[in-house]
């Protein structure tokens, strides 16, 4: 489990940096808080921040179900599927919203297997 552990702790680094990136665009724009709009590149940026922590909510639980259940090893290169998906989508969206797609699909993805996998794996240990 020291290798989902490990995941689960670039899951969060990376959305931290997301927030800190969040803090540089406000000051880039000079858009303070509590506005939200204004600049497209803050707006983007929060997005893929709030995206990013609305499929955490999933996917951090997720791996670590799939990690106990099914395989440890693999629920943490699944979770780092999920983190260089959020980096792809994050720089499709900043240059171009219709850019995000394909870093979606790719954490996207790997959430769907990570959760549909681990309960699986748990409910086959409920009927053993």
């Amino acid at each position: 489990m020291d290798l989902i552990a490990t995941v689960a702790g670039l899951m969060l680094l990376e959305y931290f940096v997301f927030a800190m990136l969040v803090g540089a665009v406000r000051g880039k724009t000079g858009i303070d808080a509590p506005a939200t709009t204004g600049d497209p590149r803050l707006e983007r940026m929060l997005r893929v921040q709030m995206n990013t922590l609305e499929q955490l909510i999933v996917a951090l639980p997720a791996m670590w179900i799939f990690g106990t259940y099914i395989s440890s090893t693999w629920g943490a290169a699944l979770g780092l599927v999920f983190i260089i998906g959020r980096v792809i989508y994050c720089v499709g969206y900043l240059s171009d919203p219709k850019k995000r797609a394909p870093g979606f699909m790719i954490g996207f993805l790997a959430t769907l297997v990570l959760m549909v996998g681990g309960l699986y794996g748990a409910v086959m240990a409920v009927l053993q």
